[in-house]
């Protein structure tokens, strides 16, 4: 079997899937940067650093590029193309789509009646000043992002519209979602096929607000209740993709979903169960495509 993996050169999942290809089927280790793709058109054909992309019985997506921003949806597109001429990709990149920027993943959580955190969207600084007077105090978030990266806490009061109207100036359409006690961590809960695999925590170390390992956050092992994995199976289950990991909170007024990640990672899954989740991709892709 010749499958190929999208993802950046250097990203530790990245590297770590392209490595898991490559043993599992004995293939050359192909690890494509979209940024080097070129497709011709009208032919369809897709090539990449002398391979032929519709020639590859499947490719995986671990990421689209290196930051999130609106230009993946650009090159979802492109795969989106290849998708419908009949190379199969996991996970579809109209499932990807779907849930690629907060906005989109929100609104489709919230129409399936997943709980989150109360959340505004606005354009207007007027409105959000309301919104941050309703909450008392609110995280700001850019609508493509990981990590936490260009996030930021705002408490109601003196300065408060300078700061909206700075943050508005980069992000015209604004989500604003009220602050809520997290504890020390939250979860991500990883699915491999719509089937639960394995649940990890993300633990805070100095005090930051948030958890990521950007701000110094651990990951540790946990076992969540059959409700919560409950939860986060029906917050994943609309998107259909094929690797995921839910983001969930324990708060003292239940679990409360943040998103459902679209490139969930390994690392956190290895370091607290053992469980080798690239591999166990791989070989999931290459059952499906058998």
């Amino acid at each position: 079997m010749k499958i190929g993996v999208i993802g950046t050169k250097g990203g530790w999942s990245s590297e770590k899937l392209a490595d898991a290809v490559a043993e599992k089927t004995g293939g050359e280790r192909v690890l494509i940067d979209m940024a080097d793709v070129r497709l011709d058109l009208p032919s369809g054909t897709a090539y990449y650093n002398g391979h032929t992309l519709n020639d590859f019985d499947a490719l995986m997506i671990k990421k689209i590029g290196a930051r999130y921003s609106p230009d993946l949806l650009d090159r979802l597109e492109v795969l989106r193309y290849l998708s419908e001429r009949g190379l199969q990709i996991f996970s579809s990149p109209y499932s990807i789509l779907r849930a690629l920027d907060r906005l989109s993943c929100t609104l489709s959580l919230q129409l399936n009646d997943i709980p989150m955190p109360p959340t505004t969207i606005t354009e207007s600084v007027d409105q959000a000043l309301v919104a941050l007077a309703t909450y008392g105090e609110a995280v700001f978030k850019p609508l493509y992002t990981s990590k936490a990266r260009g996030m930021f806490v705002l408490k109601d009061g003196a300065g408060a519209r300078k700061a909206i109207e700075e943050y508005r100036a980069e992000n015209p359409i604004m989500y604003i979602q009220k602050t809520i006690d997290l504890g020390e961590l939250d979860l991500g809960i990883a699915f491999l096929g719509g089937k639960y695999l394995t649940t990890y925590s993300r633990c805070k170390t100095n005090g930051a607000w948030n958890t990521t390992t950007e701000s110094g956050g651990k990951y540790k092992a946990y076992e969540p209740s059959p409700k919560i994995i409950e939860l986060a199976r029906k917050a994943q289950e609309p998107f259909n993709l094929d690797f995921t990991c839910v983001d969930v909170a324990i708060t003292d007024a239940g679990p409360y979903v943040f998103e459902v990640s679209v490139f969930g990672g390994f690392r956190g899954i290895q370091e607290t169960s053992g469980l080798d989740a690239a591999a166990m991709y791989v070989d999931y892709v290459m059952e499906k495509i058998a």
